[in-house]
């Protein structure tokens, strides 16, 4: 009797200690395997430019286009051009998201908004981007609140779709056990519902934060005095392709570290309510 307490407590020991690290789980690891790529993209451009196989007025090297970030830089306009973008995709992002989780509520909770809503929102998500610029900029002229309500546009979809569909799929056992405990409305939701789908609701907003940038440069390019969406317009009329270069390795940039800004509070998150 006590070998097999003995051996189902080295059972239980054995399953509730956590895997053993391998050198792909380490951070060091992540980050010099993340950064290999885009150096061997930088070598490929350098010695493309370099060996004359591709012109400079088509591609320059890119050593001209840090020299052109130095000289926005330095002007100043750089530092506008990034700040007034970065305003608008928090703007729209945190618009559009908020919205996007009200109504994945509303469709994804109960059968009505389901059934009212879904279709129509099925149509206008298959309408392009570019599609609403003309009827945004004659409905609310060409301010900032044409851009940010595309943005907050392109946001919704992405948490709306991912966050109904992961309440539709809550285990319905855990939904009436919880009710049978007296739980509705928005405790039934706050103890049970919510955190099934708290992974859900995060790859929501991530792919809702990507979708903000690219819905960014949809706005601007059309209707923009300043961003970075403008910066690639007037680049493109003048015929600075080291600043179109740049415009583009700016936005991966902050694309980049507005996800990793995302993970961050992802890992917080889950820690809370997993």
């Amino acid at each position: 009797m006590s070998a097999l307490t003995s051996t189902r407590g080295d059972e239980r020991l054995s399953d509730a200690a956590p895997a053993p690290r391998t050198l792909w789980d380490r951070r060091a690891t992540r980050l010099i395997g993340g950064l290999i790529l885009p150096l061997v993209i930088l070598g490929l451009w350098q010695a493309v430019t370099a060996s004359g196989l591709v012109p400079p007025y088509r591609l320059p090297p890119p050593a001209t286009v840090v020299d052109a970030a130095v000289q926005l830089a330095q002007s100043g306009d750089l530092w506008i051009h990034i700040a007034i973008s970065i305003q608008r995709v928090l703007l729209g992002f945190a618009v559009g998201s908020v919205v996007g989780l009200a109504v994945a509520a509303v469709v994804g909770l109960t059968r009505a908004g389901d059934i009212l809503l879904s279709p129509t929102l099925a149509a206008f998500r298959a309408i392009p981007s570019l599609a609403l610029v003309p009827l945004l900029l004659l409905w609310m002229g060409i301010g900032e609140d044409s851009k940010v309500t595309l943005i907050a546009i392109g946001a919704f979809f992405p948490v709306f779709t991912t966050v109904s569909a992961a309440l539709r799929q809550v285990d319905p056992h855990a939904v009436e056990m919880a009710r049978s405990f007296s739980l509705r409305g928005f405790a039934l939701l706050r103890t049970v519902q919510l955190p099934a789908v708290v992974p859900s609701i995060v790859a929501g907003l991530r792919l809702a934060l990507a979708q903000a940038w690219l819905f960014l440069v949809a706005a601007e390019l059309l209707a923009a005095a300043m961003g970075l969406g403008f910066l690639l317009t007037d680049s493109q009329s003048t015929g600075r392709v080291d600043r179109i270069l740049l415009a583009i390795v700016l936005l991966a940039i902050l694309g980049t570290l507005t996800n990793g800004l995302l993970s961050l509070a992802q890992r917080l998150l889950l820690r809370r309510w997993m």
